[in-house]
Parts: C-alpha cells; sequence; structure tokens
C-alpha cells in the first residue's frame, strides 16, 4: 500500500512539474504527453518509412549484393532535405540528443520483429567513429541506433568490435569512386573471436552510396562473420 500511494504521489509530482517545466518531443517541438518519449505519437506516426525489411529485393538490398555477400539490407527512414527525418539526425549528431538515435533503434526494433527477424542476427555492430570525434561530440550516433535496436530485438551490440583508425574527412559532395577511396582503407578489427561465426547486423545512421557500409562490412567478413546484414537509420537519395 505504501509503495503505491509513494508511486502515485511521485506522478502527481511529475505531472505537475511537467505543467511549468514540459518534455518536448524532439521531432515538432510541441509538448509531450504522458507516456510519450522523445517522440510525440504524431511525429512517430508521421515518419517516412522504407519499409525495406519487407522487401527483399529493395534498391539498397539489390545495390550492396553486388559488392558484399549480404543476407539483408535495409534502412528504417527516407531522408528529405528539411523534412522531419533530417531534423532528427541533426538533432541525434549535432544537437547532442543521442536519445533520438535510441528512441528511432527502439521504434525499427519492434518492426523488425513484428516481420520475423527476431532470431535473424546474433550480434549487433556499430559503424564506429574515430576517437578524435567521438570525443568532439560525446558519443557515436550509429552506436545510439544499435543499442535502440538491441533492446527490443533482444540481442547484444558491440561498439568495440570495429575501430575506425583513421579520421577522415566529409562523404558530402564526394563522388560514389571518391566516398570508396576515402573509407576503403579506415577500418580494422579489434575483437575477432567475437566475430567468428557471429550472424552480424552492420549499422549506421544513414546510407548514402553505400561506400562507408561496404569498407567495414567487408572486414567483418575477411574476420569471420558467418553472415552480415545492414541497417541505416536513413537513406538518403
Amino acid at each position: 500500500m505504501k509503495s503505491n500511494v509513494a508511486r502515485t504521489a511521485i506522478d502527481l509530482c511529475q505531472d505537475f512539474v511537467s505543467l511549468f517545466y514540459p518534455n518536448y518531443c524532439l521531432g515538432c517541438s510541441l509538448a509531450l504527453y504522458k507516456g510519450e518519449e522523445i517522440l510525440c505519437t504524431r511525429c512517430i506516426r508521421d515518419l517516412p518509412k522504407t519499409n525495406d525489411h519487407l522487401d527483399l529485393e529493395n534498391p539498397i538490398q539489390l545495390r550492396m549484393m553486388g559488392r558484399l555477400p549480404v543476407q539483408h539490407v535495409m534502412a528504417f527512414l527516407k531522408f528529405r532535405k528539411t523534412g522531419i527525418v533530417q531534423h532528427l539526425l541533426h538533432q541525434l549528431k549535432y544537437g547532442n540528443h543521442p536519445e533520438v538515435g535510441v528512441r528511432l533503434g527502439k521504434i525499427y526494433g519492434k518492426e523488425l520483429v513484428e516481420a520475423g527477424f527476431a532470431n535473424k542476427f546474433n550480434l549487433i555492430v556499430p559503424v564506429p567513429l574515430h576517437e578524435s570525434r567521438k570525443r568532439k561530440r560525446g558519443y557515436n550516433q550509429s552506436a545510439c541506433f544499435a543499442a535502440g535496436l538491441s533492446s527490443t530485438l533482444n540481442i547484444p551490440w558491440d561498439e568495440s568490435i570495429s575501430t575506425r583508425k583513421i579520421s577522415t574527412g566529409t562523404q558530402t559532395r564526394k563522388s560514389r569512386v571518391e566516398r570508396w577511396e576515402n573509407v576503403k582503407d579506415v577500418f580494422s578489427i579489434r575483437e575477432n573471436e567475437k566475430i567468428k561465426g557471429a550472424r552480424i547486423l552492420l549499422v549506421d545512421d544513414v546510407i548514402t552510396t553505400g561506400a562507408t557500409l561496404e569498407a567495414c562490412g567487408k572486414h567483418l567478413i575477411d574476420a569471420g562473420c558467418s553472415e552480415l546484414s545492414m541497417a541505416c537509420l536513413a537513406e538518403a537519395q
């Protein structure tokens, strides 16, 4: 009885505080209702989804199959300039809001479970940031996405396996060939034993040409993973 009373008192206090200091949706900046987390129900409903996981011959799947032996390749959202996805990615990467990546990862993970992907992988590996960039940002945005996926897919994620040994410049405004040259030699594997025989889901924030995923994925295949799949938060077109 006491615990229920205490919980009710805490809930009332939180409701009272939210009247004056409300939590805001990081998508639309409107106040969140009780039970909503990070994003409001409307923003979640209106996310421009690719539904790639429902189509084994989606465009990025076919694009990567010609370059690496991959099982599944998919992106959660469609990236459009000035759209909500661009806004959320900016919040995630430059607005000091790692919780955006975690929340979107949880949402996508739930959709993957509902589509039968719960047992397709046994390890999630985020594309790494160089240590200098990670120190500056404070976190790896792809690792945030991995953490969210992990919580709903109920499989572990590990940020220590793949490392970025060279800090590269931005891929923006580079051609496909230039993007590949920019990243082909920047990754290395630190934890080979964790990879051997694993069915890995390699995750990143945005896929454009796929050069970064290809370079990182090649190292995982060479290190002995049994299957490689890829999932990105958004696909830029």
